[in-house]
């Protein structure tokens, strides 16, 4: 990807996030995270699946914009989802060398629409075909970023100004429920999500552990 076309894109992820008022949970910090987790699944990756080199477009865009639409932040997701396209396509337009394949922005459009946790938890995974890689690239990177214990606090006390205690708590229940669980629950098929799972896992242990700790000091 150009590095305009990456500038560009955190331009987007800014302008939106300051009108949607996305919080930083899910603003520039969260998309910058997942995008360096996708980033870091798909050179592995890529040295068994050359073709997906063909896709990298489609896979850091997603990855950078995918929360731009997100249900937590709007009412209107599938209005903010076809900015999202109509944003990516005028970018396709002026910059030849970008999303180059025919059906590219539409792919931007079904990875985004199809790669929460919510929605594959109660549809599955969509048969994306050739694509299937790049979708799950971008879908593990999200939930990788996930494991962040103090980031899932920080939503919980900006979006539902809640007490830090009190975020914590629910922050906990939440990682129980569902951050350890992605690895037996399947939602984890490349071998880089699988061996970080077990890294950010402890870690996030350790922090729970630490803030338990600090708050039982209080």
């Amino acid at each position: 990807m150009k590095l305009n076309i990456f500038n560009l894109l955190l331009n987007y992820v800014l302008l939106k996030s300051n009108e949607m008022n996305i919080d930083e949970s899910h603003g520039l910090h969260h998309s910058m995270d997942v995008l360096f987790f996708a980033n870091s699944i798909y050179e592995e990756e890529v040295i068994e699946k050359p073709y997906l080199v063909q896709q990298s477009d489609i896979i850091y865009t997603s990855a950078l914009l995918h929360d731009m639409c997100d249900n937590k932040y709007t009412d209107d997701v599938d209005t903010e989802l076809n900015n999202i396209y109509m944003y990516v396509k005028e970018m396709k337009t002026i910059n030849t060398n970008y999303l180059t394949n025919p059906g590219d922005v539409d792919m931007v459009k079904s990875i985004i629409d199809t790669m929460s946790y919510s929605k594959v938890k109660k549809n599955g995974f969509p048969n994306l075909q050739e694509y299937q890689c790049a979708y799950n690239i971008v879908r593990e990177a999200d939930l990788l970023s996930a494991y962040d214990f103090d980031r899932c606090i920080v939503y919980k006390m900006q979006k539902h100004n809640t007490t830090f205690s009190e975020a914590f708590e629910d922050a906990k229940v939440l990682f129980e429920n569902r951050m350890f669980k992605h690895q037996e629950d399947g939602l984890l098929l490349t071998k880089y999500a699988n061996r970080m799972h077990n890294i950010l896992s402890t870690n996030a242990k350790w922090k729970i552990k630490k803030w338990n700790q600090f708050i039982s000091k209080k």
